[in-house]
């Protein structure tokens, strides 16, 4: 029996296939609530909510919902009928619902009675009638679309000096696009409003139809610096729905994949952190050991950034060098690395500005429900790498990297110790790579069966749930970004800094745009 079901022992959860192991169990309104309340109030979270057409084959739609408690992970759905789409607000239980049961009305007019129902993703895009994810809705955009509002509704902050910043959504260099509203007493922040949706690319519709091999190519591209990890959460759901276990040697491949692309965005974001306090020695020093990291990655995989490396069955193809290369590349950013940290921890300008800046508390970070390597550094274990761990981290003792204080200090020190953790983990599983092919001829897919996979990607849990029809083409693919989840703890992480602080708070936690607007 798993922790779910003794948590909700009325409810009927069933297996699904596939190496999460999770559990799958159809819900009531009523149910739905108790068992979100009971998960909230045991400590677990929410994973991901998302919405499917079902018009053809049932003659309704269905809420998708799940949801992590300890060790166990359920998928709860929700039937809801073609012509009253609805159901019971869930933000009051889990804040971070708030923006996904918004985007879900956008894309599939799915509407949540109650809580927050400005548009999220829409944007003026394609009028208000119009749900882009149902099976009747053309896949191009309307060319009539609906005039845009006068003003988006931001919560508005009133009292004697109280004046706004709005910042975005086009920013200077080459970030992404998304709007920052600041309501300020001097350079004193009081509240943060984000509005972000301008990056919606519409790629769960373009996974429609697809096949489960050129899914995997769109897979790759939700979020280019976290193209490992889902492409190797796709690759698990199709897996799961076909029946199919990759060769031990591309398993532990994946893992490698896996952990130097954690590797590369923590010394992206440590030179940049360091830029950002003041410290240019610090930018050209981990860009330059990232850039070392890449060279070596086209050298294995003929790409610097390995987004086609993980396909469903296994790998594209084996290393295209000798693990050696990679080897000598992870031992020398390694001693760099404890060079580096102890200049930072005793830069004195760069630890004035990094301790106490954009501070998220234990309890607000439980509260919130954030996840990955910033729910770590605000006192949060949580870690699908040890809470549900596929091979080759089945096989590894991966303890995670703590702090308490949850501050841009916290965030650099987890950053820190988990890129020297990735290399030791890369050179235990190298110095013992399995022999044999890297890649399986996938099974028969099940048709309609709901297939899962997830990974702790460098930013925290990167989900995918999947359904094939009976061809083996994609009916529907609802890929999540842990983004999701941290985007409002920054609102909360800038409230009492000043105005100046707010990029390099904003660089701590470095959460995707790209892969948040799908």
């Amino acid at each position: 029996m798993t922790a779910m079901q003794i948590l909700a022992p009325e409810l009927d959860f069933l297996p699904l296939p596939g190496a999460l192991a999770a559990t799958r169990v159809e819900v009531t309104q009523m149910q739905l609530l108790g068992l979100c309340q009971a998960v909230r109030d045991n400590g677990g979270r929410l994973v991901s909510l998302w919405g499917e057409d079902l018009r053809r084959e049932h003659g309704g739609f269905r809420l998708c919902t799940a949801l992590q408690y300890g060790l166990s992970l359920a998928i709860a759905e929700l039937p809801l009928r073609a012509d009253a789409p609805t159901y019971a607000d869930l933000s009051a239980i889990f804040p971070s619902a708030a923006r996904l049961q918004r985007a879900t009305y956008d894309l599939l007019g799915l509407r949540a009675l109650g809580g927050d129902a400005r548009p999220w993703l829409r944007h003026a895009a394609w009028p208000a009638d119009v749900f882009p994810l149902r099976h009747d809705a053309a896949a191009a955009p309307p060319s009539a679309v609906e005039p845009p509002p006068s003003a988006y509704p931001f919560v508005r902050v009133t009292g004697d000096g109280v004046h706004e910043i709005p910042v975005g959504p086009v920013h200077a260099g080459t970030i992404e696009p998304g709007h920052f509203r600041f309501s300020v007493v001097g350079e004193k922040v009081l509240r943060l409003e984000e509005r972000l949706g301008y990056v919606h690319k519409g790629i769960e519709k373009r996974f429609e139809q697809m096949s489960a091999s050129d899914g995997a190519r769109l897979a790759a591209r939700v979020s280019g610096d976290s193209a490992v990890a889902f492409s190797w959460a796709y690759a698990m759901a199709v897996e799961a729905i076909t029946a199919t276990t990759p060769p031990a040697r591309a398993q532990v491949l994946r893992g490698v994949l896996l952990e130097c692309e954690r590797l590369a965005n923590h010394l992206g974001d440590l030179g940049a952190l360091g830029n950002d306090a003041g410290l240019a020695f610090g930018l050209a020093q981990f860009s330059r050991l990232k850039e070392d990291l890449l060279r070596v990655n086209a050298a294995l995989w003929a790409q610097r950034y390995p987004m086609d490396a993980i396909v469903p069955g296994g790998l594209r193809e084996d290393l295209r060098a000798p693990p050696s290369a990679l080897t000598s590349v992870l031992h020398a950013i390694a001693d760099e690395l404890l060079r580096l940290r102890e200049i930072y921890d005793n830069h004195a300008g760069l630890q004035d500005r990094f301790m106490g800046a954009g501070t998220v508390s234990c309890e607000l970070a439980m509260q919130l429900g954030i996840v990955g390597m910033a729910a770590r550094a605000s006192g949060q274990p949580q870690d699908w790498r040890n809470e549900f761990p596929v091979p080759p981290y089945d096989a590894v003792d991966l303890r995670p990297a703590l702090r308490t204080q949850g501050d841009v200090a916290a965030r650099v020190a987890v950053r820190f110790e988990e890129a020297l953790a990735s290399i030791a983990l890369c050179l235990q599983w190298l110095a013992a790579l399995p022999e044999g092919g890297v890649s399986t001829p996938l099974g028969a897919a099940r048709e309609g069966e709901l297939g899962i996979g997830g990974v702790e990607g460098w930013r925290g849990p990167v989900f995918v749930a999947l359904r094939l029809d009976e061809s083996g083409r994609v009916r529907r693919c609802h890929p999540h970004d842990p983004s999701w989840h941290n985007w409002p703890a920054l609102e909360h992480a800038i409230i009492d800094n000043i105005v100046p602080d707010f990029p390099l708070i904003n660089k701590s936690f470095n959460l995707s745009y790209s892969g948040h607007d799908l």
